[in-house]
C-alpha cells in the first residue's frame, strides 16, 4: 500500500483528522521507497512544525485547534511526549527480543503544568534533536531489524517499520492540526 494513499483527497476535512486516519499497510515488508518516505517524513517533522507555529503569539498558542481538542501549544508538547515514547520503543525492540512497553495516558500527559505552560520552543527544541538521533537510528537498520518489535500493553506486537510507518503518519496528522487551524483563522 503506498503511504501517499493515506492522504484524502482535498475535501472539508474532519478536524480531528484532517489527513485521514492512519491506515495499516497491507501484510508484508514495506517497499524501499515507502520506508524512505516514513523516514523523511519524521525528518521533516521539526521543521515543519516550527514553520506551522512560526510567528504566532501567546494567545494564538493557546487556542485549540478544533473544538474539544488540545491547544497548538498542548500539541507540540503531545508530539515530543509521543515521539520521546516511541523512539524509546524502537532502541528496545531493537536491544531486547520483543519488549513489553506500556501505553500512557495522553490527555493526562496534555493536562500538565509543562504541555500547558511551557514555552512551545522547548518542545520544538526537543523534537529537533529527538528526531535527528531518531532517523540517523532509523537510516541504519537492516532490512532484518526493521521487522525486530514490541508488544505493545494496548495495541499487540508492533515491528519497528509499523511503528515508522505510524509516527510518519502521526507526524504529518498534527502539522496538519496546526496548519488547518491557521488557514481556518487567516493567521
Amino acid at each position: 500500500m503506498s503511504i501517499e494513499a493515506n492522504i484524502p483527497a482535498p475535501t472539508a476535512p474532519d478536524p480531528r483528522y484532517p489527513i485521514g486516519k492512519f491506515k495499516r499497510p497491507a501484510p508484508g515488508p514495506l517497499s524501499p521507497g515507502e520506508l524512505t518516505f516514513a523516514i523523511e517524513s519524521i525528518g521533516e517533522l521539526a521543521s515543519q512544525l516550527r514553520n506551522a507555529v512560526s510567528g504566532l503569539d501567546t494567545a494564538q498558542l493557546d487556542t485549540p485547534y478544533r473544538d474539544g481538542g488540545w491547544t497548538v501549544r498542548q500539541l507540540v508538547a503531545h508530539v515530543a511526549d509521543s515521539h520521546m515514547t516511541a523512539f524509546f520503543r524502537v532502541r528496545m525492540a531493537l536491544c531486547e527480543d520483543t519488549p513489553s512497553v506500556v501505553g500512557y495516558d495522553e490527555k493526562a500527559f496534555a493536562e500538565l503544568h509543562d504541555s500547558l505552560h511551557a514555552p512551545v520552543e522547548w518542545s520544538l527544541e526537543l523534537i529537533e534533536s529527538l528526531h535527528a538521533r531518531w532517523v540517523m537510528l532509523l537510516q541504519s537498520l537492516t532490512p532484518e531489524q526493521f521487522q525486530r518489535g514490541f508488544r505493545h500493553s494496548e495495541q499487540g506486537v508492533m515491528t519497528i517499520e509499523f511503528a515508522t510507518m505510524l509516527y510518519a503518519w502521526h507526524s504529518r496528522h498534527h502539522v496538519a492540526h496546526i496548519t488547518h487551524l491557521r488557514a481556518a483563522k487567516h493567521w
